[in-house]
């Protein structure tokens, strides 16, 4: 039977190394990257919605 190659070889040491992650290292990395992207002014993309204040909102409402 033949030896795997180089590139699988990579390629499960990779997918290895990734699946010893823990997950809430994975959710604390991704909240970094994204506190860092929305400060930078000159992104690419859609630009995040801003918030509204709603106009259905009962605590807002007179009742002349």
């Amino acid at each position: 039977m033949a030896r795997p190659s180089k590139e699988y070889q990579a390629f499960t040491s990779l997918v290895d190394r990734l699946l010893t992650v823990p997950k809430d290292e994975i959710h604390r990395r991704h909240a970094e990257h994204k506190a860092r992207s929305d400060k930078n002014p000159n992104k690419r993309g859609p630009k995040p919605k801003a918030m509204r204040p709603s106009t259905t909102d009962p605590s807002t409402e007179s009742d002349d």
